[in-house]
């Protein structure tokens, strides 16, 4: 493997990661409190044994208490369906994490429209 394929892989893995547990919230997860989850990215450390997941929530942070109880008690259960599938030797360790981006650029470009010209 060369030296690019080993940087790159950390990076096709997350990808990998973020496609199926978006898969699994839509068709296997049934916890109501990840109903109006959206995963936002994924990061994997260059070893491939720990990778964040970060989400939002329809309902903003508010309800990110509750996503994170339903990620929490379906952790096992994704973690155990990654490493079946992508076969690594081993499976990354899970850590979700509520993802503020969203809320801090709505935030952002309301402060933005209020300091802009008055029509």
């Amino acid at each position: 493997m060369s030296l690019d394929e080993q940087r790159r892989r950390p990076e096709r893995v997350a990808e990998a990661i973020l496609r199926e547990i978006a898969g699994m919230l839509q068709r296997e997860i049934k916890d109501p409190r990840l109903r109006g989850v959206t995963l936002t990215r994924t990061e994997v450390s260059a070893d491939l044994r720990h990778c964040q997941v970060f989400f939002s929530h329809l309902e903003g942070s508010a309800k990110a208490a509750q996503a994170l109880a339903g990620f929490e008690r379906a952790g096992g259960f994704i973690r155990q369906h990654i490493g079946r599938l992508l076969g690594l030797r081993v499976t990354p360790q899970l850590t979700f994490s509520f993802d503020y981006s969203v809320e801090n650029a709505v935030r952002i470009d309301s402060l933005l429209r209020s300091c802009g010209p008055k029509r």
